[in-house]
């Protein structure tokens, strides 16, 4: 059931909410909709909260990686599309799962954004490094054991955070989804996608081995 509700919540709704705010409200409201998709981010984890699936020893670790990720963004803030953030996201997925993920990506981009500027993109940035981590702890287990796939799936998180934003810069453009600007929109972000893709399979190659070993006994001593 909680994994239905998951997915309802991540997959139909945050995404339902980020374009019906944008295309509705415009730039007026972005606050309103971040604040949304951060409630309905936070929804799934709080629920196996309550249900005794975490602890405070479990969600102060989760919150010392959200930190790392937006002080990471902040620490390379002077180079373009080179950012840690959706290394922390999916080594935080791989150890605390899919709800874990989502919550770090969007908390994430919402945090960080109070230092890179917040506006009706926030809400996409949000989506788009959660799903991120929503997938990563889906396949969390072969994410682990091979480096080969960890690194697919860096290259591809890039590709799907640049396919995701472009929709917002459609939107903000045409105020619909024009599919012509849309793909104009996906070639002109080739090198910045190339970058950010680079730069998530650097990160992960160098931390998730190391970040993963403490985490692992973590959670080996504490029974999380």
């Amino acid at each position: 059931m909680k994994k239905v509700l998951s997915t309802l919540i991540l997959c139909l709704v945050v995404p339902a909410v980020a374009i019906g705010g944008a295309l509705i409200f415009r730039e007026r409201m972005y606050a309103w909709i971040t604040l949304c998709i951060v409630v309905l981010a936070c929804v799934p984890f709080l629920v196996r909260f309550e249900r005794g699936a975490a602890d405070a020893r479990r969600l102060i670790l989760i919150a010392a990686l959200t930190a790392l990720s937006v002080l990471g963004r902040m620490a390379f803030a002077p180079v373009p599309g080179f950012k840690p953030v959706t290394a922390m996201v999916v080594i935080t997925a791989m150890y605390f799962g899919s709800e874990a993920g989502f919550l770090t990506g969007a908390l994430s981009a919402v945090i960080s954004n109070f230092y890179f500027g917040q506006g009706p993109w926030t809400p996409f940035q949000m989506f788009a490094w959660g799903i991120i981590g929503f997938i990563a702890g889906l396949i969390a287990e072969p994410l682990k054991r091979s480096r080969i796939i960890l690194s697919v799936y860096a290259v591809l998180s890039g590709v799907l955070y640049s396919f995701l934003m472009d929709i917002w810069t459609v939107l903000w453009a045409d105020g619909y989804f024009n599919i012509s600007r849309y793909l104009a929109a996906l070639v002109s972000a080739v090198p910045f996608t190339a970058v950010y893709a680079v730069s998530n399979l650097v990160f992960l190659l160098l931390l998730a081995r190391p970040i993963g070993k403490i985490l692992e006994r973590i959670k080996t001593k504490y029974a999380l």
